[in-house]
């Protein structure tokens, strides 16, 4: 397949945008950004205040591709084995089975995964990276195509258990969800948008149709000029002196697959600086680490936004 016979699929991707516009009012780049992720082979952690929407948003997308759907409400006193599954002995078989857990799905929702304990986070990990989860030694693949859509609120609330550097890796890239500007948000009570939308809401795609975009995507041709552009930016993230953590070569991974997917989202065969730029923060804000040089009045979680935008905006853009 050429990339310009790839990108003949893309007109699918664009109705599956439509369709979820409908259902999430007013985050239009919300949704474009989390069909990167799905596009891209990512994984995708939403943050915001509750009642924003990030649920509904994870909802919808399962309902959207069509594909097996499982919600895990994540608590403090969750188990590992409540997410992979656990091994049972059979009086009947006199042996030990397998019992599969809710990972065992295309679509798995993981609810407030920051309000669970960092062991039960870690669960996560194999599953995330290597599409499969190993329990007795014995290692099990999971569904294809695979997505884990997270949510969590904001690490300043109370009962939240930071995820670890490690797992924030695996997420491709990290979303925020604030409250909906006026307009929208008097169209959502308007028209009852969200639940009522929700269940009405057809499949716009089919799993294969997901893993066919998916490889389309690896297709869509990358500058050198623009790989180089991208590696400025992660080489100064690693030199910054308000960074105590840069970039680590999965994250590049994970800009150059990003920018490859919104090239696919935009029609076109190859990737540009546009594709490029617009991506650095949510994709790399959630792998650095600011340090204690870095005076600003913004909260926390925010303050390594502001030291990638600066960065971007002090990198060339190649012409």
């Amino acid at each position: 397949m050429s990339p310009e016979t790839a990108i003949a699929v893309s007109h699918k991707a664009a109705e599956l945008e439509k369709a979820l516009r409908r259902v999430i009012r007013g985050k239009d780049d919300v949704v474009r950004l989390a069909l990167v992720c799905i596009f891209a082979r990512g994984h995708l952690l939403i943050e915001g205040v509750p009642g924003v929407g990030k649920t509904t948003l994870g909802q919808a997308l399962a309902r959207a591709i069509d594909c097996t759907f499982q919600r895990v409400q994540f608590t403090s006193d969750m188990l590992p084995s409540d997410v992979l599954g656990i091994s049972v002995y059979s009086a009947l078989e006199q042996e030990f089975e397998f019992k599969r857990g809710p990972v065992f799905t295309n679509v798995l929702l993981a609810d407030e995964i920051n309000r669970t304990t960092p062991k039960t986070q870690s669960a996560l990990l194999e599953a995330m990276n290597e599409g499969q989860v190993t329990v007795d030694a014995h290692s099990y693949a999971l569904p294809q195509p695979f997505l884990v859509i997270a949510t969590q609120n904001p690490v300043e609330h109370h009962g939240t258990y930071p995820l670890p550097e490690s797992q924030l890796d695996r997420f491709l890239m990290r979303v925020r969800m604030g409250y909906p500007e006026a307009a929208a948000e008097r169209e959502i009570l308007r028209s009852e948008a969200g639940a009522g939308v929700l269940q009405d809401m057809r499949p716009v795609l089919t799993g294969a149709d997901v893993l066919e975009m998916q490889e389309a995507v690896k297709l869509i041709r990358v500058d050198e000029s623009l790989v180089s552009y991208a590696l400025e930016i992660v080489r100064r993230t690693r030199e910054s002196e308000y960074l105590s953590l840069g970039v680590s070569p999965r994250g590049a991974q994970a800009l150059y697959r990003a920018a490859q997917a919104m090239a696919f989202l935009n029609g076109r065969s190859f990737c540009t600086p546009e594709d490029f730029k617009p991506l650095a923060v949510p994709v790399f804000a959630h792998r650095v680490v600011v340090n204690g040089g870095y005076a600003s009045t913004l909260k926390k979680s925010e303050q390594a936004d502001q030291v990638l935008r600066e960065i971007v905006e002090n990198v060339a853009v190649p012409v």
